[in-house]
C-alpha cells in the first residue's frame, strides 16, 4: 500500500494538470479511504478469492497519459460531455471500495459512452490494447449514460501485445435511464503475465434491460465485480460468464444484485472451464429488499473440472426480505461425463476430440444466451480455437512456450 501512497504524493500535481475538475474533486476523498483501508484481505467478504495484496505488489510502472486515438461515435472523453454527464462521474461506483479508490486516485482520464434517446445501429467496442517494455499499471475509467428509451450494443476488449506484466485496474460506471437497454461484453484475451480487476456499477431506472457478459478466454490473474441496482419498477438484468482457464491461471467472478423496487427480474448463469492447475472462484449474491415483491430471480453456477488439480470454490447467495418472490439459486462442481466420453469413442471420435466437443458444449448455453449475433458466432470460433490450445500461443509469442 505504501509504494502507492508515495507514488500518488509524488505525481498529484502531474495528475490534476492532466486531469479535469470533475475527476480531481474526488481524489482526495478516494485517498482517505485507500489510506485508511489498504488493500482488502480476505477476511473480506467480497474479496475471500483474491490474494490482492500480492496483485498489487510487484513494483508496477504506472501509465499517466489521457485517452488516444480516434473514438467510435458517441464516445467522448470527460471534460468534452454534457455538464450533467460529467457530473455523475464516481456516483454509481462504491466509493468505500479500496480498489475503487486507488482507481479513482489514479486515473487520469476518462471515457463516455452517452447514448441520447435513439438506437445505436451498430456496437460500438472500445478496444484496449496492452503494449509496453516495462511492467506497467494502467487505471482505466469508463463512464456510460443512456438516456431515456436508448439502445446500444459495448463490447469492451483487452488484449496484450507484448511480453510485459500488466495490471488493469478498471472501473465501469453505468446509468439506465427509464426505458433503454444495453448489451455490455467484456472480452478478456490477455496472456498468463496479466493482472485484471473490472468493477462494474451499475444503476437502472424503470423499465430498463440490461445484459451483461463477461468472456475470460485467456488470462493470468482476473477479478470481475458487478453490482447492479434495480431502482425502477419492470427492470431486468441478465449477466453471464463464459470462463476458460488452465495452466496456473486464476478467474474470480463477484456479484451482487439489488432488487429494490417490486416488479422486477434478474438472471444469472456462469459457467467455467478448468484444466489442469487452474482456479476458479464465483460469488453471486441477490439481495431482495423490503417491499421489493413480485421479483423473479434465477441465479446458476456450473463448472466443468478436466482434471483433479483444477479447483472450484462456488457461492450462490440469496437474502430475500419480501414474502411475494420467485427466487432460486444453485451451483455444480463435476468432471467429465465418462459415459459421454464412452458412446462418442465408440462412434469413432479420438479421445482428444471427443473431451473438446464436451467442453464445447458445455460452455455453448452461455454463449447462446448473448443477445449479439455477430458476436456469438465469432465467440464460437475464438471458444474453439481456445480449447484446442491455439489462442495460448499467438505466432512470434514466447510467452506460452
Amino acid at each position: 500500500m505504501k509504494q502507492y501512497l508515495d507514488f500518488y504524493d509524488e505525481v498529484r500535481d502531474v495528475i490534476a494538470a492532466r486531469s479535469c475538475r470533475e475527476m480531481n474533486d474526488e481524489r482526495e476523498k478516494a485517498l482517505q479511504t485507500f489510506a485508511s483501508q489498504g488493500f482488502p484481505s480476505k477476511k473480506t467478504e467480497r474479496y475471500r478469492y483474491a490474494d490482492v495484496e500480492a496483485d498489487f505488489a510487484p513494483n508496477y510502472g504506472i501509465q499517466l497519459a489521457q485517452l488516444g486515438g480516434t473514438l467510435p461515435p458517441h464516445c467522448f472523453r470527460i471534460a468534452e460531455a454534457e455538464p450533467r454527464v460529467r457530473a455523475l462521474y464516481n456516483k454509481v461506483a462504491d466509493t468505500a471500495d479500496s480498489i475503487v479508490a486507488l482507481n479513482t486516485m489514479l486515473s487520469v482520464d476518462t471515457l463516455v459512452v452517452h447514448v441520447p434517446g435513439t438506437r445505436v445501429e451498430h456496437p460500438i467496442q472500445i478496444s484496449n490494447i496492452l503494449k509496453g517494455e516495462q511492467d506497467t499499471m494502467v487505471c482505466r475509467r469508463i463512464l456510460i449514460v443512456m438516456d431515456k428509451l436508448a439502445e446500444a450494443d459495448i463490447i469492451i476488449t483487452d488484449r496484450a501485445a507484448s511480453q510485459s506484466r500488466f495490471l488493469t485496474n478498471q472501473v465501469i460506471e453505468v446509468v439506465m435511464d427509464e426505458g433503454s437497454h444495453l448489451s455490455l461484453y467484456e472480452v478478456e484475451e490477455t496472456h498468463l503475465l496479466c493482472t485484471r480487476y473490472s468493477s462494474v456499477f451499475v444503476r437502472q431506472g424503470a423499465n430498463c434491460s440490461l445484459h451483461h457478459s463477461s468472456l475470460t478466454l485467456f488470462n493470468g490473474h482476473t477479478r470481475n465485480r458487478i453490482d447492479v441496482q434495480l431502482q425502477g419498477q419492470g427492470s431486468e438484468v441478465t449477466l453471464g460468464g463464459c470462463i476458460i482457464a488452465d495452466k496456473m491461471q486464476h478467474v474470480d467472478n463477484n456479484t451482487l444484485i439489488e432488487h429494490l423496487v417490486p416488479n422486477c427480474l434478474s438472471r444469472e448463469l456462469y459457467k467455467y472451464v478448468l484444466d489442469d492447475s487452474a482456479v476458479g472462484a464465483f460469488a453471486g449474491k441477490v439481495l431482495v429488499h423490503e417491499g421489493a415483491q413480485k421479483t423473479s430471480s434465477q441465479e446458476t453456477n456450473a463448472n466443468l473440472l478436466a482434471t483433479r488439480t483444477a479447483r472450484m470454490y462456488t457461492q450462490p447467495m440469496l437474502e430475500i426480505y419480501a414474502d411475494d418472490v420467485k427466487c432460486s439459486h444453485g451451483s455444480t462442481v463435476g468432471q467429465m461425463d465418462e459415459a459421454a466420453l464412452f458412446y462418442m469413442r465408440q462412434r469413432g471420435i479420438d479421445e482428444r476430440e471427443a473431451r473438446l466437443l464436451l467442453k464445447a458444449a458445455f460452455i455453448t448455453e452461455v454463449i447462446e444466451n448473448i443477445p449479439l449475433e455477430s458476436l456469438r458466432d465469432r465467440l464460437h470460433v475464438l471458444v474453439d480455437k481456445r480449447l484446442r490450445g491455439e489462442l495460448s500461443k499467438c505466432e512470434g509469442c514466447k510467452l506460452c512456450k
